[in-house]
């Protein structure tokens, strides 16, 4: 560390909030580097959501309370970020002898010491993220990760926190709110040495947010990585052109696929014209604009795509791809990933294509449950137009017919509720609306015969960003079911949280 922590001996390091994400990280970075830690927080050793994580570690905890003792046992007291300066406990911070360290300032003093890749994008990072430690660990390096049971945790604090733990590799997601500077905020205090962009979509702004603000803001990833290498979906117009806008100097590496647009469609250019698009999947593809931006070549490309395989070209030669997950979306992902893994982790090609192939996905998405009479029953967690797009295309790949049970509440407010209805009502043989606001959207379109609605009382749909109760779920699959189709897809977050009672469902039936 940078401090002159070594003239004390032993200095311990006392963290207030070790029930908290914040605390508890901070503390586990610290015993990872060998310092001395305890903990407090007022909350009781039922209810530190977060306790088991700290099973294998030696630190003494003061539970229920923040005693004297703790704060006389400390040479340094670490506060959360959130704690008020007017409350009770920073009271006793300010009346012990031992000194303050600040999150960031621990975060300054101590080093990732590692590769560190930073993920962003409107869609993939999830799948990108964890394909690539996927592929880490099998050619033998110890990922770090933070732990967190049901915790994403690709924001603020966590990104940066979870790269300075014990571990060869950090592969971070690191996700953005829609506002100017949240994004550095995580990303530089990563202090990454090289990042992916997936594809950049107006999918997650609400209906007032400017797409090319929202775009800047994924370029503040290219910001923290001048001079250095950046990995990018180069089928994305928005995401090429960003390069330019931020004036981007360093090492690019590009990754696209060479297959059939499943449709012409346009997306606004950087030169505020409008580009034809001719889509592989939502919103990237082949383009070209008066301007001057083209569709380069990119450097690591598929053909012969399938839905589970595909050849991929590299710089050095051609390779036959197998993957353990199926979609041209995830061929995307598996483009970035093996670009990252053989361009900047040097892991040998046998791992890489082995890595590819064995793994399964991530729950939630494109996630099979247990069929019923004939039927394929599947969740994601698609959640915006551009998703829902690209598993409902590659759905048609696969079934000739498809019912679609909507548990969405889109974060786009209304026009991302409509949009997502009128992108299945395009690609999907019937349509359930099980949220509240996919109902509200739908009321424009009953007349068209395969929007079916349940029994459920519509007044009573809850609003909210989860979109459905478990009882609006099931009713939206006890529809689907009475459907002549091949497979039913449940969307959105509610058919996550509520797969095991989907589960049980589809058992008792």
């Amino acid at each position: 560390m940078d401090k002159d922590y070594e003239k004390i001996n032993p200095p311990i390091f006392g963290v207030i909030g070790i029930c908290g994400i914040v605390g508890n990280l901070a503390a586990r970075v610290l015993l990872d580097h060998g310092f001395q830690v305890i903990g407090s927080d007022l909350h009781s050793n039922e209810h530190c959501q977060h306790l088991y994580t700290l099973d294998d570690y030696n630190i003494q905890l003061y539970l229920s309370d923040h005693p004297q003792e703790f704060f006389k046992s400390s040479t340094y007291l670490i506060p959360p970020p959130s704690l008020s300066k007017n409350s009770d406990t920073f009271l006793k911070i300010m009346e012990s002898s031992a000194s303050i360290l600040e999150v960031d300032e621990l975060v300054n003093c101590i080093k990732p010491e590692k590769p560190v890749i930073c993920i962003t994008g409107t869609n993939g990072k999830t799948t990108t993220t964890q394909l690539l430690k996927h592929i880490s660990r099998v050619s033998g390096l110890k990922t770090v990760e933070h732990g967190f049971k049901s915790l994403q945790g690709n924001v603020d604090y966590i990104p940066p926190l979870q790269s300075r733990l014990n571990g060869d590799v950090a592969v971070l997601e690191t996700g953005t709110g829609g506002i100017v500077g949240d994004l550095k905020f995580t990303v530089e205090k990563c202090q990454p040495s090289c990042g992916i962009i997936t594809n950049i979509n107006p999918d997650h702004l609400s209906e007032d947010t400017d797409f090319f603000k929202y775009a800047r803001i994924k370029g503040e990833l290219l910001d923290e990585l001048q001079n250095k290498k950046v990995v990018i979906n180069s089928d994305d117009p928005t995401v090429w052109g960003l390069l330019e806008k931020v004036g981007y100097q360093g090492e690019v590496i590009t990754f696209g696929v060479e297959d059939h647009p499943s449709r012409i469609s346009s997306k606004v250019c950087w030169c505020g014209k409008e580009l034809l698009l001719g889509e592989t999947i939502s919103g990237v593809g082949y383009y070209r604009c008066s301007c001057g931006l083209v569709r380069p070549q990119p450097h690591y490309r598929a053909t012969n795509i399938k839905s589970n395989s595909f050849i991929l070209h590299t710089p050095q030669d051609n390779y036959q791809v197998e993957m353990g997950i199926i979609g041209l979306h995830n061929v995307y992902n598996a483009l970035a990933s093996i670009a990252v893994a053989l361009e900047f982790l040097h892991i040998p090609l046998e791992d890489v294509l082995k890595g590819v192939k064995t793994f399964k996905g991530v729950q939630g998405r494109f996630e099979y449950l247990k069929p019923f009479k004939d039927k394929d029953i599947i969740v994601d967690y698609a959640h915006n137009p551009a998703g829902v797009e690209t598993i409902l295309q590659e759905l048609k790949k696969i079934y000739s017919n498809v019912a679609v049970v909507i548990t969405i509440s889109s974060e786009s407010g209304t026009a991302g509720d409509i949009e997502i209805l009128e992108k299945t009502i395009e690609l999907a043989d019937f349509i359930i609306p099980a949220s509240f606001y996919s109902h509200q959207a739908a009321k424009k379109y009953m007349s068209i015969e395969q929007i079916l609605t349940t029994d459920v009382d519509p007044t009573q749909f809850r609003e909210g960003t989860l979109g459905a109760t478990s009882d609006q779920v099931l009713a939206g699959l006890e529809k689907a079911i009475e459907c002549n189709v091949d497979v039913i897809v449940c969307i959105g977050e509610a058919a996550i949280k509520y797969k095991d009672q989907i589960n049980d469902y589809l058992s008792k039936k």
